[in-house]
């Protein structure tokens, strides 16, 4: 049996009877992507506004970036750490100075980056803050999406990421996004080791907050002595309209979180970066990763980055995400089903006027992909457009298209 040789229908059904059900799926099976496009088995193409909940910025299967995959696959792929490799300190020099830091910690899924943020803070808190042993708090923000590790989901306040897996991990407070003053309050406590935050909650619906808030809040860990701590795993590498969403407000960060798109979505790749003041308070065999720093994956991400500043993919996004929304602006006028708009540059979403337990959105998205375009829902009644930074004006206007006849015209169907 090959998968060639197989309908949707029946790819389906293999995931169906023998995968996990840890998913629910559109129901399109993919099977080859170029750029903004993907194509299902039957030879169906479809624009991708989801792009893999933004891990292929740069759109699917780059040129440049699979170059260097197949070059650097036939050299060596894997040492682990145990050994030094000739690409991985060559990455590290390259990213510490695209970014602005002094040291970089690699890793490969972005929870895994930030749960090597959480144990970087504690250890910077004990090491250097001087709190006491293991009383270290952590404090996150409401409605958050840091991944589905035991340790970020004691971060969570979403049933669907926490319910039934108590006992959940000590040390944790959780406050309001967007809210100043919960956060000031939440500081007073001289055992802070540092707030983690997503500059833009794209999971919870592309919650964007008030302009201040992150330089605010960054100004604050900074006079409570803890660490601001950036989770850009979605919101980095371009996807906003700039390098990083903290930019919007010049904010560095004093531990900046990346993954997703720093491979451009063709090799897991993530990263956390600090000054050495908290990289160096983790010595050797206190982390790591089989997997981290690999070869392999150090020659696709310098290759991805490269792509992204060469080819200015956060001036597009930011040009182009100024068109999606005033498009969409006009749909609300004209549909009373699409209540609000809302993101920055090439991330944005849509507010269904519906509620969150309703199929509405689904529908949508449904009849969306019958049209030629591939979107999901988030929280029932929100759904998420994050198409490729290549795409072109042209092609944009065309989505646009595709995303008003489905929901204006067709808003009797769904």
């Amino acid at each position: 049996m090959t998968a060639t040789h197989l309908s949707s229908a029946e790819l389906m059904q293999l995931e169906d009877k023998y995968g996990a059900h840890n998913y629910h799926p559109l129901p399109v099976v993919l099977a080859r992507g170029e750029g903004v496009f993907v194509w299902d088995v039957e030879g169906k193409r479809y624009y991708d506004f989801l792009s893999a909940y933004s891990a292929v910025n740069q759109g699917h299967c780059h040129p440049r970036i699979i170059a260097a995959l197949k070059e650097q696959a036939e050299k060596l792929t894997l040492t682990s750490r145990a050994f030094y490799n000739d690409q991985l300190g060559v990455f590290e020099k390259y990213i510490t100075g695209y970014f602005g830091y002094d040291k970089v910690l690699p890793m490969n899924s972005g929870v895994e980056a930030v749960e090597t943020a959480m144990k970087l803070c504690k250890k910077w808190a004990y090491k250097v803050k001087g709190v006491p042993r293991y009383q270290a708090k952590i404090i996150f923000a409401s409605g958050n999406f840091h991944g589905r590790t035991q340790a970020v989901i004691s971060a969570s306040v979403d049933p669907d990421s926490t319910k039934g897996y108590g006992p959940y991990l000590p040390g944790i407070e959780i406050i309001p996004y967007n809210d100043l003053a919960a956060l000031k309050e939440a500081l007073q406590d001289p055992n802070v080791a540092g707030f983690i935050v997503e500059p833009i909650q794209g999971e919870a619906g592309v919650m964007v907050p008030d302009e201040g808030y992150l330089s605010a809040s960054a100004q604050l860990c900074k006079d409570a002595n803890a660490l601001f701590i950036a989770d850009e795993v979605q919101t980095g590498i371009a996807r906003t309209g700039k390098l990083l969403a903290c930019d919007h407000e010049d904010v560095r960060a004093d531990i900046l979180i990346l993954g997703k798109a720093l491979s451009g979505g063709v090799f897991p790749v993530s990263a956390v970066l600090a000054d050495d003041e908290i990289m160096m308070t983790i010595l050797p065999g206190e982390h790591g990763s089989t997997f981290g720093g690999n070869p392999l994956g150090c020659a696709v991400a310098m290759a991805a980055l490269d792509v992204v500043k060469d080819e200015k993919l956060a001036e597009n996004a930011d040009r182009l995400g100024i068109i999606f929304r005033q498009r969409m602006n006009r749909l609300i006028e004209k549909c009373d089903l699409v209540t609000k708009v809302r993101g920055k540059g090439l991330l944005n979403a849509i507010l269904i006027n519906d509620t969150e337990d309703s199929k509405t959105a689904w529908n949508i998205c449904l009849e969306m992909a019958n049209n030629g375009l591939i979107a999901k829902p988030t929280h029932g009644n929100i759904i998420r457009f994050a198409p490729p930074l290549v795409m072109t004006e042209e092609q944009l206007h065309e989505c646009c298209d595709i995303i008003e006849k489905t929901v204006y015209h067709g808003r009797k169907s769904v």
